[in-house]
């Protein structure tokens, strides 16, 4: 069994999570990259281990249940455990996401990886969370998941653009946050949503303001919380995030 905090980050090939991976491995953790493309996974561990990262692939589908099991088989053998768990892998389901106009089946697809992804790679590696010591579990969310910042029509920055799939999706995570938080309350886990701003990825054709590692920011800093550490919580820089 490895000595070393061990972490596990959804979708960390690149952008966001690659940055929140790389910002772990440098507090001398062992990371697993999770992602469903094998080239660019295998290419993030090479770069991240370059950097002198102790990052290991995780094959990593959330939508897929064999996938998830076959991921929380290799990180028990592998470990023994998990300490961390970020979960970042998500989709916009591309534009436009009109209400009147959206396919629902657009709708279904975002829900799928965005919030059900969540909670079937959430459920599969809670067995291994609990092993840990200070179990930290931590969801990245984004400001357009916040329904105060939403209905703030005198500031488009932070509404964001009409999108009833992936807004949505993001409000809808945060609730589930606050109900594992709920049945977790008795646990030594804590488990937080995280909004890194909007940062250049590809998930918005690099139009955001933020780097991808001012966004991971947020992710290590509730990744790191110590025992007596919020839970429950919808998180930013600048602090707390009106629901």
């Amino acid at each position: 069994m490895s000595e070393h905090t061990i972490a596990l980050v959804t979708g960390a090939n690149k952008g966001i999570g690659y940055e929140i991976a790389a910002g772990l491995g440098a507090l001398g953790w062992s990371v697993g990259v999770g992602a469903r493309d094998e080239q660019r996974r295998e290419a993030a561990v090479e770069k991240l281990r370059a950097a002198g990262v102790d990052a290991f692939g995780v094959p990593l589908d959330v939508t897929d249940d064999a996938s998830v099991a076959a991921a929380a088989r290799l990180i028990e053998e592998r470990a023994g455990r998990l300490d961390v768990l970020v979960n970042n892998a998500g989709i916009t389901g591309g534009m436009q996401q009109e209400p009147t106009k959206v396919d629902p089946a657009t709708v279904r697809t975002v829900v799928e990886t965005n919030v059900i992804g969540v909670i079937r790679v959430t459920n599969a590696m809670l067995p291994l969370l609990r092993r840990s010591a200070s179990p930290r579990i931590v969801n990245m969310s984004s400001g357009v998941g916040s329904l105060t910042r939403q209905s703030d029509e005198d500031d488009p920055l932070k509404t964001g653009p009409i999108a009833v799939a992936y807004a949505p999706s993001k409000t809808f995570l945060n609730a589930v946050t606050v109900q594992y938080a709920k049945e977790l309350r008795d646990t030594n886990i804590l488990i937080n949503a995280g909004n890194p701003g909007y940062c250049a990825t590809d998930l918005n054709g690099h139009r955001g303001v933020r780097t991808p590692e001012q966004g991971a920011a947020i992710a290590i800093r509730l990744a790191t919380l110590p025992d007596d550490g919020p839970t429950g919580g919808f998180f930013e820089d600048e602090g707390v995030v009106p629901w």
